[in-house]
Parts: C-alpha cells; sequence; structure tokens
C-alpha cells in the first residue's frame, strides 16, 4: 500500500480540497468543489484568489505561463463580464485566462508527504562517469543548489538520479521531472514505477488522463508545468536544451514558479548552449562516456545530389534506396529522419508505391505513439519521421539516415541527438549513421566534430 501525503487541516473537506489544490494555480472551472467550500477556505486564508492577468504598466502579463507578447494576448466580448476583455492566447490549451477571471492558489499549510526508506529498488550498477554525476546530484539535492549533467547521448542519464533521488524521497521532498516531450514522459514512467515502487508517480501530458495530483513524483512535459505553484523540492528538466523549452520563455517561467523557493534544480543535456554553460552559480560534471563504454558512433556523410527534386517527381534517390533495402535486407530496424512533414509524406507515398512498408510519424499525428511502440516491438522494420524522435528514445540495434541534412532544421545539436539513436544497447553498440546531403553545412561539420571530441575525452 503506497503512502498518501496529508495537509495538516482538521476539516475532511478542506483536506480533500488542499490534497487536490496544494501545489498548483488553476482556474475556478479546474477546481470541482463547492463554491461555499472554497470561499470558506479563502476566508480562513486557506486559499488565494489572484487575477489571471497582471498589469504591468502598459503591458499584460499572464500570470499562469508569465507571457508578456502583446501579440500572444487577444482580445473579444466576454460573457462573464459583459464587456471587450483581454485573454491568454499563448496558454489557452490548458485554459482560457482572462482579465475577468481568477487563479486560486493553496496557501494554508503545506502538504507532508512521507519519508521512504529505502525507496529505490533498482539493482544495476553505474559506470565510473555515471557514478561521478551520480555523486554529485545526491549532492545538489543534500545543498538544495544547481546542477547541470552534460552527458554524451546514451549515457545513461536516467539512472545517474535514482540514488539522488532515493535521498530526496527520504527526507519527505517532492520531486518533478519535465521534458519537452510526451514520447519521453511515456518510455520514463514505467522506468521510475519498476525502480521507485513505493513511491507514488503520476504522468502529466496532453491528453493523459491524470490531470491533478499530488503524487511525490510527477512526470510531465514542460507545458503542464504551468499548472503547478511552488510545489516541488526537486525539479530536474531533461533535454534543457531541446525545443521548445530552449526558446520559450514561459516553459522556463512555468518550471521557475513550479519550484520552492527554496528548492534544488537538476539540468540533463547532452548538447547544452553556451549560455547555459557560462550560467553563474551552476555547477558542471560531464559524462563523455556512455554507460557500456564504447564510442558514440561517427555520422558519414554521403552526397545524395538534389534530393529534394527527385521526390518531387515521385522518385526514391538511389543511394537512400540502396541503403534502405541493405539494411531491410538484413532484418535491422531503421529510422529516415526528414526535414519536413510535407517531405514525410512525398516519402510515405513513394515508399508504398516501391513496396516498402513502414510507419511515418510528425508531432501533430495522433496516432504516433502507436506507431512509436510497433516499430519498437519489430512489427514495423522502417520508421520515417521529422525530428520528433531525435532524442529521448532507444531502439536496439537501429541503423539510422538523415534525408536532406544541410536543411536548416538539422542543427548541431538535432544532428547530435539523432546520431545518438545509434548504438545505445550494450547488446547492439555500434551501427550507421549517415548524412545524406547535397552540400554539407556547418552544423554537420560541428555534429561530427563535437561527437568525435566527446569519444577523444571518453578515452
Amino acid at each position: 500500500m503506497k503512502s498518501r501525503c496529508s495537509p495538516l487541516n482538521p476539516s475532511p473537506q478542506l483536506h480533500s480540497l488542499a490534497l487536490f489544490l496544494a501545489g498548483k494555480r488553476l482556474l475556478r472551472s479546474e477546481i470541482p468543489f463547492e463554491e461555499a467550500l472554497i470561499n470558506k477556505a479563502i476566508e480562513q486564508n486557506f486559499v488565494e484568489k489572484v487575477s489571471g492577468l497582471q498589469t504591468n504598466g502598459q503591458r499584460l502579463m499572464c500570470r499562469r505561463c508569465g507571457n508578456q507578447e502583446r501579440s500572444l494576448f487577444g482580445v473579444h466580448y466576454c460573457t462573464r463580464c459583459k464587456q471587450e476583455c483581454s485573454y491568454c492566447r499563448h496558454c489557452l490549451q490548458l485554459g482560457k485566462i482572462s482579465r475577468c477571471q481568477y487563479l486560486y492558489i493553496w496557501v494554508g499549510q503545506p502538504i507532508r508527504y512521507p519519508r521512504l526508506k529505502r525507496a529505490l529498488q533498482w539493482q544495476g550498477e553505474l559506470s565510473p562517469g555515471q557514478r561521478q554525476a551520480s555523486e554529485s546530484v545526491v549532492q545538489a539535492i543534500a545543498t538544495q543548489s544547481e546542477l547541470l549533467v552534460w552527458a554524451v547521448c546514451g549515457a545513461g542519464k536516467t539512472e545517474v538520479l535514482f540514488h539522488g533521488l532515493e535521498r530526496a524521497f527520504e527526507e519527505g521532498k517532492r520531486v518533478l521531472l519535465a521534458t519537452p516531450r510526451t514520447d519521453v514522459v511515456k518510455e520514463l514512467v514505467p522506468r521510475f514505477k519498476k525502480s521507485f515502487p513505493e513511491v507514488e508517480i503520476t504522468a502529466l501530458y496532453g491528453g493523459s488522463k491524470d490531470r491533478h495530483t499530488h503524487a511525490q513524483l510527477v512526470l510531465a512535459t514542460t507545458h503542464q508545468a504551468m499548472r503547478f505553484y511552488q510545489a516541488f523540492d526537486v525539479v530536474v528538466i531533461d533535454e534543457v536544451d531541446a525545443f521548445p523549452f530552449s526558446y520559450d520563455k514561459s516553459l522556463q517561467y512555468a518550471v521557475d514558479q513550479a519550484k520552492r523557493p527554496t528548492s534544488t534544480m537538476i539540468l540533463l543535456s547532452a548538447t547544452p548552449s553556451n549560455t547555459l554553460l557560462t550560467k553563474p552559480q551552476l555547477t558542471v560534471v560531464k559524462i563523455p562516456k556512455r554507460y557500456h563504454g564504447f564510442p558514440l558512433p561517427v555520422p558519414r556523410f554521403q552526397w545524395i545530389g538534389n534530393w529534394s527534386k527527385h521526390v518531387k517527381k515521385n522518385q526514391l534517390p538511389s543511394k537512400l534506396d540502396h541503403w534502405i533495402r541493405t539494411y531491410l535486407a538484413q532484418k535491422k530496424p531503421l529510422l529516415l529522419f526528414v526535414p519536413s512533414v510535407s517531405t514525410l509524406s512525398l516519402m510515405s507515398r513513394i515508399l508504398l508505391e516501391n513496396n516498402v512498408m513502414h510507419a511515418a510519424v510528425h508531432a501533430a499525428d495522433p496516432n504516433r505513439h502507436e506507431a512509436v511502440q510497433a516499430f519498437r516491438s519489430g512489427k514495423v522494420q522502417l520508421m520515417v519521421t521529422t525530428t520528433i524522435l531525435e532524442r529521448g528514445v532507444t531502439f536496439a540495434d537501429v541503423q539510422v539516415a538523415v534525408l536532406g541534412a544541410e536543411n536548416t532544421v538539422f542543427t548541431e545539436a538535432a544532428l547530435v541527438q539523432i546520431a545518438g539513436r545509434v548504438g545505445r544497447k550494450e547488446e547492439a553498440p555500434t551501427g550507421d549513421i549517415v548524412f545524406f546531403h547535397y552540400g554539407i553545412t556547418k552544423a554537420m561539420r560541428a555534429a561530427r566534430t563535437h561527437i568525435r571530441q566527446m569519444n577523444q575525452e571518453g578515452g
């Protein structure tokens, strides 16, 4: 039986409200409690009601997502206040925040979480690089400081967190692990539930059923972090360099709002920016080698000519066709990255016409998760994808190609991450990574140099 957290409130009704609302900042429409109870909680200073939009001089700011961009606010006639009313368009998917609406925050006594002894049931062993990083994570949690774990793709960043989280749960702390993509959340959930079977864990992402939970460990997309307010003692940001987190100030604002004033911040990245690396008060620990000890596969460059012209003529470039058929004959799983959804559609049609069975996925594909699972289980041998699968997923013995590697969507970081899909498993630590191109770019060269330097550092 898992331990449940409990608030220090005498009233059973307030107890239920606290369990639901504590650590969050929600609209009235998101709170399934009677008005009388909420008003009583406000009167007794258990709940604070604040305006959803705040005015800073001539500018509006959304209190939930921190948006201050004028172009991301809309105005419409509001049936609630019977006048023209501003609202935030940036976080509209989480429910409308307008000038006449309020956010409700639990400000009563905090929720207490159980102190769990020996919560970690993982029996694996850490590599020397992982062990050093793990000790740094434990230290950061003990001292409530900020740490960047800079680890190559396939270094085993998740396992590096385990002993630090064990320390956190032993002290009754609450933890958020946020990552930019739903696919990664779904992949992490079973791993954490297996490793921490006595810890109450939940997953929050677009479409997930469990939207308002008081679990001690929350795995969530960074967008879902917007719902929380001063809720977590430890915040882990996975793939901190990834889009959309790295480009969206409101997601950074949301994560900052989700942590308690005194807390620990753990950042994970294989390709940190120079801005992040020079951040004051940030401790950096580096893992330049994969957990299994094999080097990162170095990408090879293959000129393919004007591939876009061929594709538009419904033709499969011959060198790509040879690459696909060679590995299909060897029963190898293949990942083919393309630069856009339109290219994805064209390639999928060409492959079908050439009797090449495959799956094709992109960010807006409603069947994406089912297709990824079919690929992982071996039901599909070839997966054509946009950069949605560039990080956070592991496929055994996969061979990887990039079509149109010269396209600007394939940045240095993206190409390093894509190359990092190869050779992640100890039983298959090598593989092919090829950049099919119509001209070598600086990003391509930088990605290859980055990988070679990491291999050199890792010995």
